[in-house]
């Protein structure tokens, strides 16, 4: 049973307040600090991880949840962090999925290779069959003796073979490799990673001392109660992104030691109980009090860490994260890659943003207000605020708007823009 703290009932303005200052999305855009490489590694080591998506339709999801947070930045400041020799401070793993994540953290991921826990052990079973183990053997051999490599410098004549998305076989081995930690991305060139042994990526300076599951697996938890601010006790396996069964202990043993208390709190169906980690306690008085306030309006990710937490956009904000990529046109609701609309404590609407990049023309191929939301001054000019400096980070000159739901509100955005 989770202990609380007090019979406060806190209401929804600071929980949402609690939640957005946790996941540094809470300072207004006038007094954005300044985007430096060791901030960016601040921001990643704050929120865990920052997840990484193919999708190519604005700025990669990883640039634009560091974009939502510190507003323009220059891309290649934080790829040195991950991939520059000198200067790595970051590197790609499984995280939250394929994530960046902190150096300092990285031994206690090391339960990641471990397919009891992970959600990458299929890979397992796969080098058990036909040739593959030899193959695993051979690719790594080959990169041990040539360096790093990428898929494309591995050839293969065979057939598809219908699974792992069609990959080719090495492709499948460089990817096992990766995940079990003898391989790691030293670059990446056109974003193809640049496959390496751990060896010659690791900073001599990363603390590689072995640790249990057990410990690895609690830090991961116990980081995710800190940047989820609020949660259900299932929000922490699926920020931690672990397999819940395996893990029930050490999230119990989290509540019996004190370590994550229950407090009260409104939602949007109602008074609920509500987990904070115990050190995250005196952000929400403060929240409570008044003086942690949401002040930013900006555009969030897909796969931004604030929707790690399943349905906790409904009973925090009535706003239901949909991400429709993967789903036929046809059955879309908002559109291929919507953007949602963070204006100070609200979750208010969502694009969907195509970017013509050669022309410097930014498309929103439908612009909607969530229903209540309406397009007050206020509300557009903190929207205008946010899309200049995202027009300009993603070197675009101009806003063509194809939809608006409301009209008024793709007209006052685009007058307020002028």
């Amino acid at each position: 049973m989770a202990k609380k703290t007090s019979g406060t009932i806190y209401p929804l303005a600071a929980l949402r307040a609690m939640v957005l200052h946790t996941q540094l999305l809470s300072t207004p855009n006038q007094v954005s600090p300044d985007p430096t490489p060791d901030r960016m590694v601040a921001l990643v080591k704050a929120l865990g991880y920052v997840q990484i998506d193919t999708l190519h339709v604005v700025n990669r999801a990883h640039y634009l949840t560091l974009w939502a947070r510190l507003g323009a930045y220059e891309l290649d400041h934080f790829d040195t962090r991950i991939y520059s020799a000198g200067e790595r401070r970051l590197y790609e793993g499984w995280g939250h999925a394929a994530s960046i994540i902190p150096l300092e953290h990285y031994r206690y991921h090391s339960w990641r290779t471990d397919r009891v826990y992970s959600f990458s052990g299929g890979y397992r079973e796969w080098v058990n069959k036909d040739n593959n183990r030899e193959l695993v053997d051979q690719v790594l051999a080959r990169i041990q003796s040539e360096g790093g490599l990428r898929v494309g410098d591995f050839s293969y004549d065979g057939p598809q073979r219908g699974v792992w998305w069609d990959w080719k076989p090495p492709k499948v081995a460089l990817e096992a490799l990766f995940a079990w930690g003898d391989l790691m991305v030293a670059d990446r060139i056109n974003f193809q990673r640049v496959y390496d042994v751990k060896e010659r990526v690791l900073p001599a300076w990363v603390d590689t001392t072995p640790t249990s599951a057990a410990d690895g697996l609690r830090f991961c938890l116990e980081h995710a109660a800190k940047a989820l601010g609020v949660f259900d006790l299932r929000h922490l396996t699926a920020y931690a992104y672990v397999r819940a069964t395996p893990v029930r202990s050490i999230v119990n043993a989290l509540v019996e030691d004190g370590t994550v208390v229950g407090i009260q709190g409104e939602s949007t169906q109602g008074v609920k109980t509500w987990m904070v980690h115990r050190d995250n306690l005196p952000l929400l008085k403060r929240a409570a009090d008044g003086e942690i306030e949401a002040g930013r309006t900006t555009f969030l990710a897909p796969f931004d860490s604030l929707f790690w937490a399943p349905k906790r956009d409904q009973t925090l904000w009535r706003f239901n994260q949909l991400l429709e990529a993967y789903k036929p046109a046809k059955d879309r609701v908002y559109g291929y890659y919507s953007l949602p609309i963070l204006h100070k404590d609200r979750l208010v609407g969502r694009f969907d943003p195509r970017l013509e990049r050669k022309a410097g023309v930014l498309h929103l191929n439908a612009l909607y207000l969530e229903p209540g939301i309406e397009p007050e001054d206020e509300l557009v000019a903190g929207v205008a605020t946010a899309m200049r400096d995202f027009l300009s980070w993603h070197d675009a000159d101009d806003l063509e708007i194809a939809k608006s739901d409301p009209a008024v509100f793709g007209e006052k955005l685009k007058r307020a823009l002028v």
